[in-house]
């Protein structure tokens, strides 16, 4: 089967080694300093079931490696303009692309019925240019827990004690072409899953992220310290039951164990990315990760003060690096 991974950083690259190892014929687009090291040398992954080294065909131009059976994009949100661009030589009639992304996904709107069925995403995907390019049906979601990091060109190290990767139908059906992508996860090594639910399961992430994210951007700290105060716990919880309101007014059906979410996280040294982007200069997922899940609550009537003021303060404090356009 042949997969590429359009965005080879810490979870893309993980994700192309667990593929490789199931006999996948993998090909990963990369750029800069990443990709030579990895034309070179290889990817290498360090994850706590062992060192794993693939070498995979490399490249920053998806015309030179023609039609796939399946694409997983694993950017930052920012670059989605550039994979709808981009993305076109690796489609052949029926291969299916599935985004592994944090934040509101821009396809979150197709096949999701209802009043809200078929909107858009302005902030997400500027001028529906992913909708125009890959239409509904070629779409898969997805959500991945693997806590990660480029250490150095082409090498990457996996703190996450279990990594899951979690695809899904945005119609909620069960595909077989979902199980099977799942299925060959699972046989690389790590937990690959299938679900007929996956907005639940892109809620059960934001939410976490939602507080800890916002919370981390604001004070540069891993969530381990930023849990240790009780005052930021509390504003955590009062974010992680907002974000909750706006998930089952939009029909999803996350898990309502935010003191869980706050233990979970409050053990993690690990900086979320956007930290990490914060820190390296790089483009910031403001807008699918903060904004979005705003944007619905507005939709669907839900208020939100204090993720109102927390999302606030982390545009102030992106656009002043730079990093984010207001």
């Amino acid at each position: 089967m042949k997969i590429t991974i359009y965005g080879a950083g810490a979870i893309g690259g993980h994700l192309a080694i667990r593929l490789h190892r199931a006999g996948a014929a993998v090909s990963v687009i990369a750029r800069g300093a990443h990709l030579d090291a990895i034309r070179t040398n290889g990817l290498t992954v360090h994850a706590v079931d062992g060192v794993h080294h693939a070498r995979v065909a490399a490249t920053d131009n998806p015309g030179d490696l023609g039609p796939q059976d399946a694409v997983f994009v694993t950017v930052k949100a920012p670059a989605l303009p550039q994979i709808a661009a981009g993305i076109g030589p690796l489609l052949g009639p029926d291969t299916p692309v599935a985004f592994v992304m944090n934040g509101v996904p821009w396809w979150y709107f197709l096949g999701l019925g209802g009043a809200h069925d078929g909107k858009s995403l302005p902030r997400v995907d500027p001028g529906d240019a992913l909708r125009t390019v890959l239409g509904a049906r070629r779409v898969i979601g997805g959500v991945v827990y693997s806590a990660s990091e480029v250490v150095a060109p082409g090498v990457i190290e996996v703190e996450q004690p279990k990594s899951r990767f979690i695809l899904g139908e945005p119609n909620n059906t069960l595909s077989d072409r979902v199980q099977t992508l799942a299925g060959l996860i699972t046989a690389g090594g790590v937990s690959g899953e299938a679900t007929p639910a996956i907005r639940t399961e892109l809620w059960n992430k934001l939410i976490s992220n939602l507080a800890g994210g916002t919370l981390a951007v604001l004070t540069g700290c891993a969530p381990k310290t930023n849990y240790a105060e009780d005052a930021v716990r509390a504003a955590a919880l009062r974010m992680m039951r907002e974000a909750e309101t706006i998930a089952r007014a939009m029909g999803a059906e996350p898990t309502s164990n935010h003191d869980g979410r706050v233990a979970s996280q409050g053990s993690m040294d690990h900086k979320p990315s956007i930290l990490q982007d914060l820190e390296l200069g790089r483009r910031m997922e403001v807008d699918g990760m903060f904004d979005a899940p705003l944007a619905l609550a507005r939709m669907a009537g839900v208020e939100t003060p204090t993720l109102d003021l927390m999302v606030a303060l982390c545009k102030i404090r992106s656009a002043g690096a730079g990093l984010y356009d207001r």
